[in-house]
């Protein structure tokens, strides 16, 4: 019999236009520096908007239809999103013609990635190119320019996001988290036990860490 790794395992279920996700990410990740914990991080897809179709739609529209948020609710909640995301180095640039976009095709080219080592990047660039850079994340071209980015192939990328090969795969994977009851995102899971839903704050984290790292983490 194996022995457990002395590595934490983190499982994230996110999606890319999500921006609890990045900022609950950006938190965990300081509090992991902080505590020097070997950690592997697993990113798993959820379409906030799965029925979003590919021109996307005005965010500030998109919100206000979706959660009933005034203009003055959109202004204080994209303000308290950007200090949040400043503080833990990640740069917002909400604009009032930006657009949420379908991300379906996203999580299949983050499906491509994971299996050639370059998937945990990917997730960062695109949650960069989506809230820094207002990116269309539906547009197969602007996919695979971030995907050359990283250092994977740009052609290879572009002809993953044209056949759909992980269609399937990514659709399955959605519906079991689905199934396990998660609704909103990010969703984290420690070492496959412990849940933990939204943007918790670094010392929330700390905690959390303290909690579940193994016994005998190793020190970067």
């Amino acid at each position: 019999m194996s022995e457990p790794s002395s590595q934490l395992r983190i499982d994230i279920v996110s999606d890319v236009v999500c921006p609890w996700c990045i900022i609950g990410y950006r938190q965990l990740a300081t509090a992991l520096d902080a505590a020097d914990i070997a950690h592997e991080i697993h990113w798993h897809p959820f379409e906030l908007n799965p029925a979003m179709p590919d021109g996307g739609q005005n965010l500030r529209e998109h919100i206000a239809e979706k959660y009933g948020a005034t203009p003055a609710q959109s202004e204080q909640n994209r303000a308290s999103m950007t200090r949040a995301g400043a503080e833990v180095g990640f740069e917002f640039r909400f604009a009032d013609d930006m657009r949420m976009h379908n991300t379906f095709k996203a999580h299949q080219l983050l499906h491509w990635a994971e299996q050639h080592g370059h998937g945990h990047t990917l997730q960062l660039a695109l949650f960069a190119a989506h809230f820094t850079e207002r990116q269309n994340l539906s547009d197969d071209t602007v996919l695979a320019d971030v995907a050359a980015g990283v250092g994977l192939d740009r052609e290879a990328a572009l002809t993953v996001l044209s056949d759909g090969r992980f269609a399937a795969d990514v659709r399955a994977a959605e519906d079991h988290w689905l199934e396990q009851g998660i609704q909103g995102v990010p969703t984290m899971f420690f070492n496959r036990q412990h849940r933990v839903t939204g943007a918790q704050g670094v010392e929330s984290y700390a905690r959390v860490l303290a909690q579940v790292a193994p016994a005998d983490r190793a020190v970067a």
